[in-house]
């Protein structure tokens, strides 16, 4: 029951933080502080199941499931030589965990060359570490390790996890804050009324005199929605580029009124 309970506070543990890695890396992609925005816990977890991936989810179906591989061959009738061939393999593989860490840490070594898949490095010193605390990586006979040794495996292995967690995270959420920035226009459109000029330095969003017989006197178009929190609104201009162009922050208030209207869409 404890292990039980120490596995589910781990993945918890470790969505919370994929959520705030990939969270962090997407809004600080448009000049923007996660923190400053206000993301609650659940809203994180949330967003960590962006890396619930099909390759991701058929990966940890396959590690699950192979433990009892062997006995759902035989239950589909696979002949005894094929499974007894599966299970050599599988005992060679796991007695190769040595390899595999060494494997990762030469990739390591090798971190500014390997990008964009420097995960790989600490997935496969975890790997190593977890596959040698396997039974089939120790023969029968062998003096069995200390407690503390093997705390320490899944510890060392726990925290490359992490790792490769926030490498995934952080890649994931920039890699999906430039597909949004690249295709804007197809986002929330935003027009912004206001009661008197704001102050937004040029080129800015279109500006229009309404007239002074207008409440709202001056309207802001070609803007598109990033986020809404609590009333404020992060906005961004039509044609943002990265590293040039602001992100509105604009407070709806009584002098100013927001108006959501749906993006451009895609013709089908």
């Amino acid at each position: 029951m404890n292990s039980v309970t120490g596995v589910a506070s781990f993945v918890g543990a470790l969505m919370l933080y994929a959520g705030y890695i990939y969270t962090h890396a997407y809004f600080g992609y448009f000049q923007l502080d996660s923190f400053a925005v206000g993301f609650d816990t659940f809203e994180l977890i949330i967003r960590s199941l962006r890396l619930a991936t099909l390759p991701a989810l058929e990966v940890l179906a396959l590690v699950l499931l192979a433990p009892r591989l062997p006995q759902l061959l035989m239950s589909l009738r696979v002949p005894e030589h094929h499974v007894r061939r599966l299970q050599s393999a599988g005992r060679s593989v796991a007695r190769a965990y040595l390899a595999l860490v060494i494997v990762g840490v030469v990739l390591m070594l090798l971190w500014r060359w390997i990008q964009p898949f420097g995960w790989t490095a600490p997935l496969l010193v975890a790997a190593g570490l977890l596959l040698g605390r396997a039974e089939a990586a120790n023969p029968s006979g062998q003096p069995r390790e200390p407690a503390w040794h093997r705390a320490a495996s899944f510890l060392v292995a726990g925290l490359f996890l992490i790792w490769v967690v926030a490498l995934v995270a952080g890649q994931l959420g920039t890699q999906d804050a430039r597909n949004d920035a690249g295709q804007l226009v197809r986002r929330v459109s935003v027009v912004v009324l206001s009661t008197d000029r704001l102050s937004i330095a040029p080129p800015g969003p279109k500006v229009e005199d309404l007239g002074k017989n207008a409440h709202y006197r001056y309207r802001y178009t070609g803007l598109r929605l990033l986020v809404e929190r609590d009333h404020v609104y992060y906005l961004l201009p039509l044609g943002w580029k990265k590293d040039i162009d602001p992100t509105y922050v604009i407070e709806d208030d009584d002098s100013i009124r927001i108006e959501l209207r749906p993006g451009t869409q895609p013709r089908m």
